[in-house]
């Protein structure tokens, strides 16, 4: 665990060149609350079919839809520590900040290299856990549109 100052060092949403070098690098990104087809018109969906249409692996973990077993042709997993392969670079959380807390022993058990809080969803005393974890996190800015200003820049 790292503690006190040193964990700020992971706490990186006001750092353009680390934010930058995060999403020019990612290659394997878990959607946790990703939505379905039916939902085309919300970020849940449309932020994670841009990171596909990328050529991004697109890892869907929904969290409601029992009846699902595919997104965007990808099958779906229940929970982040569940994926199987490789270290996911990011999980890209659309889930309300109250909502939070309860995927954090999830995340941590997972250990992704980052986890990014969506546009408009912060939650300081899990990014704290998280950043303790030595897990990257960015807290209330879209994927999307870093990946459209950095990687496509790159």
């Amino acid at each position: 665990m790292i503690h006190g100052p040193d964990a700020d060092r992971f706490l990186i949403e006001g750092d353009e060149e680390q934010i930058a070098q995060l999403v020019r690098t990612a290659k394997r990104v878990a959607v946790l609350g990703m939505k379905t087809e039916a939902h085309a018109g919300q970020p849940a969906f449309f932020v994670p079919q841009y990171l596909a249409q990328a050529g991004i692996d697109v890892i869907p973990v929904p969290v409601y839809f029992p009846e699902i077993h595919s997104i965007l042709g990808r099958p779906i997993y229940r929970t982040i520590a569940e994926i199987p392969g490789p270290t996911l670079d990011i999980v890209d959380v659309f889930r309300r900040p109250k909502d939070i807390p309860g995927h954090v022993e999830d995340l941590l058990a997972a250990r992704p290299r980052a986890v990014w809080f969506q546009s408009g969803i912060r939650h300081d005393e899990a990014a704290r856990r998280l950043a303790e974890a030595g897990i990257l996190v960015v807290q209330d800015r879209c994927l999307m549109v870093d990946h459209r200003r950095y990687a496509r820049a790159s």
